[in-house]
């Protein structure tokens, strides 16, 4: 259903500008106002200036890492709080895994992964 998340605002964070642009695409049609961001300080300005209701972040970005921008997005809050995070990463390690999960991020994600299923997490995380 085009719109169902008008209102809402998605950080975007990725050093690949092609996986950027897809899932702008993507989410696009689903009504809510998108930013991206392709390096770590970027995107915390950019969730400084527009109050992101979700980010989707890669782990290994440029400047700052995805840890790092999710654990100062998170910091004092509690997990349902927004932002919510849903972290994308080509990294397949349990323990990358299990410290995004101590950070606060709600889905993660490993690359390659279906369109279909972000727009569901992001979907239900947004409901």
């Amino acid at each position: 259903m085009a719109g169902e998340l008008a209102g809402k605002t998605i950080l975007l964070v990725d050093d690949d500008r092609d996986i950027l642009t897809t899932m702008e695409s993507a989410l696009d049609e689903l009504g809510p106002q998108i930013v991206t961001a392709g390096d770590g300080d970027t995107a915390l300005e950019l969730a400084q200036e527009h109050s992101p209701d979700l980010v989707v972040v890669d782990m290994m970005l440029p400047k700052r890492s995805g840890f790092l921008v999710m654990e100062k997005l998170k910091r004092g809050k509690k997990r349902s709080d927004p932002p919510r995070m849903i972290m994308i990463t080509g990294n397949q390690g349990i323990r990358h895994k299990a410290y995004a999960e101590s950070l606060g991020v709600d889905r993660y994600l490993n690359k390659p992964f279906r369109m279909e299923k972000l727009i569901d997490c992001v979907k239900e995380l947004l409901a």
